[in-house]
């Protein structure tokens, strides 16, 4: 797997938004082990981070488990090489979604829940693999949020396009094997 590949998972949920050039994560201020526990966790609120398990992501695909959890949530600390704030927390099912994504696999069938309650990220509302805006590829900034993948019942409800209100539910990559709702908290 290719490191812009790797990033791709940050930027959409990216969205995942999960974008950037790898997970190597050493924390944005620094800090150490205890930084990247405290940016993952902030990413989900305190009754899901208070029994999530913390991993850091390195750069050649595999991950250090920082703290294990009890609850199904995986949490990943905020990427230094992304623009903007983007720790995540994320259910099994969103877990298997977000890796055939960043893999560019069909994703699973199974309704997943993600959090990113800390910031968001930029990324392209269409294009699903995008590392930076162009004039065509509908350029967006989400703020914090929650996202919902596995659903297309779900997204037939709300809204897609280039250029959503993203202070309102909205799709993201519609039309896409990766479309997503995208719920804004704030």
């Amino acid at each position: 797997m290719t490191r812009t590949r790797k990033t791709m998972l940050l930027a959409a949920g990216a969205s995942l938004v999960l974008a950037g050039a790898a997970w190597s994560q050493s924390g944005r201020r620094g800090g150490g082990d205890a930084a990247l526990i405290r940016s993952a966790l902030s990413a989900a609120p305190a009754s899901v981070a208070r029994g999530a398990t913390v991993i850091q992501m390195r750069d050649n695909g595999t991950h250090r488990t920082l703290r294990r959890g009890s609850n199904g949530f995986t949490c990943m600390a905020d990427n230094p090489q992304t623009p903007g704030p983007d720790p995540m927390c994320m259910d099994a099912n969103s877990v298997a979604w977000a890796m055939a994504w960043m893999e560019r696999r069909t994703p699973p069938a199974g309704v997943g829940l993600m959090y990113m309650l800390a910031g968001g990220t930029d990324a392209s509302n269409i294009d699903p693999h995008a590392t930076r805006p162009t004039r065509d590829n509908a350029w967006i900034r989400t703020g914090p949020h929650i996202m919902v993948v596995g659903s297309d019942s779900l997204l037939a409800q709300y809204p897609s396009g280039r250029n959503p209100d993203t202070s309102r539910p909205y799709v993201m990559f519609p039309g896409t094997p990766y479309a997503h709702l995208m719920i804004p908290v704030r």
